[in-house]
This record gives structure tokens, sequence and C-alpha cells, in this order.
């Protein structure tokens, strides 16, 4: 039987994902499965097979705190893992349905775009940039209104040559659409664009298939430029109070470094290009 919720659909690829020499069994000869059995995981997270078939399954839709505390332990998820769990685990059939577009508060798009030497950008639940100043948009192509950071990454060859550490970026994407989806994965728009990815990009469809989350970007993005060569940026990320889902994601680089000295070079190239022609 297959997993028919969220829930079970996690359960089950995060248990396939650990291996039983990790949490401290011994594998004995050729195993059916990948990772561990349900029975194994339902020791180690110290509740019956039974009741944990019954979760994996989706036929228990109420597993208390302290079952989806253990069974985060049993499966050594993280803290954002963890918290994804716990969200799956409360998730009711009924959602919020979101405007057709959204739109950036004015404000917000005002603020960023009186930040000429700070790199900014706003983006939706589902990774749809909502709005960017120019200096974002030069440093990363797909920094820009109305495209899509994952799909872009995924299906454009050459925005992903911009990043040195790809496979990094590639895996925080995936993750981070998931995270930011918590358990509203019939969402028809993140339907649609999974759909998509998972058409057109093999790497894509694997990442998707781990059950990744992370609640933030990539530390930092190492980006080679065409106009002034290799920088450092970390991105900070915020919550949009007066928007719900939108984030404000903020790029800096460290103070008096090489990175610093390129950004700004940058800004000044873009300044440049933004004026008339006399």
């Amino acid at each position: 039987m297959r997993s028919t919720t969220p829930l079970g659909q996690y359960l089950r690829a995060r248990r396939e994902l650990v291996r039983p020499e990790d949490v401290g069994l011994t594998r004995f000869g050729r195993r059916r499965v990948p990772g561990l059995r349900r029975e194994e995981l339902a020791t180690l997270a110290g509740i019956s097979s039974d009741y944990y078939l019954r979760l994996e399954q989706g036929r228990d839709h109420h597993p208390s705190a302290e079952v989806i505390d253990a069974l985060a332990r049993a499966l050594r998820l993280d803290q954002d893992a963890t918290a994804h769990l716990h969200s799956l685990s409360r998730a009711t059939a009924g959602r919020r349905c979101p405007p057709d577009r959204e739109r950036v508060p004015a404000w917000m798009e005002r603020l960023i775009a009186s930040w000429p030497t700070t790199p900014a950008l706003v983006h939706d639940r589902h990774l749809d940039v909502l709005a960017a100043n120019a200096l974002s948009s030069a440093l990363v192509p797909h920094f820009r209104p109305g495209a899509n950071l994952v799909r872009e990454l995924f299906l454009d060859p050459e925005v992903c040559k911009v990043f040195i550490d790809s496979d990094a970026i590639f895996h925080a994407g995936v993750a981070g659409l998931r995270a930011l989806a918590g358990p509203d994965l019939d969402d028809p728009r993140l339907a649609e664009l999974v759909a998509e990815l998972s058409a057109c990009s093999d790497r894509f469809r694997r990442l998707w298939a781990r059950h990744d989350v992370r609640g933030k970007p990539s530390d930092s993005h190492t980006i080679d430029h065409p106009r002034v060569g290799l920088l450092t940026v970390y991105p900070e990320r915020l919550a949009i109070a007066s928007a719900d889902g939108q984030i404000l994601i903020v790029y800096h680089a460290d103070a008096d470094s090489t990175s610093e000295r390129a950004l700004l070079r940058l800004a000044a190239l873009v300044a440049d290009d933004s004026r008339p022609v006399t």
C-alpha cells in the first residue's frame, strides 16, 4: 500500500534514507528495502509496528507530539526537518486560497529600490520573484521579477553556471521550496511547478523525492560574475509581516573584502547603465 498523506510520504522517504548501521543496527545479508524496515523504525521510536504502519499508510491522522518527536529522533532529523514533520502531522484538509497573482506591498518595492548598493528581492512561497532591485538582477540573472528561482536554476543552464558551488545551490533550492510549502503539497500552483520540473529535470525529481527541508537559504553564494569576477555574498532572509508567505532576501558581503569591493563596482556599473544617453 502506497503512502496516501504528506505525513506518510515523508516518513517513507526519510526511512529509506537511513542506513541500518547509522542507527546501531547490524546488516545481515541482502535487504529487500532501502534504508530501514518499518518495524525497525517503529522499534527505534518506541511505538508498535502496527501503529507506525497506520501512520505511513495514512490511516492515522492524529499522532501525538511525543510520537512525532520520537520518530524524528529515530530518523535523525535536524531542527528544520523535525519542525516540518510536526507541521505535516497537524495538517488538515482545508487550506487557504491565495490570490491568483500576489503583489508586493508598495512600500517594500520602494524600500528595496532605494538600496543601490544592496541586492534585494522578494519571493513568495513558490519561490516566484515578486520584486527585485536593479543590483540583484545584475548580480544573478534570475533574480528578477517574474522569474521562478527553482525553475530558472534547473532549466536554464546559463544560470547555474553563475554559482561556483552549484550542487549545494540545487539542493538548497529544492529543500527551500518544500520547507515553504509545508503540508500544503496539493496547492495547485506548487503541483504545477513540481510536475513541470519533474518532467524536465532528472536532478530535480531525485532531490524532490528525498523530502529534504531547510528553513533558510544557503549560508553563502560564491558567484563567478562576468563583469566583476568572483565574489561571495551572504543572504539574510526576513518574513514580511504584512504579506503572508512573502520573504525578503537581502545579500551582503564581508566588510572591507574583495567581494564587497566587487559588489560596489557592480553597483557603479548598474548606475552607469541606467543613466540616459545625452
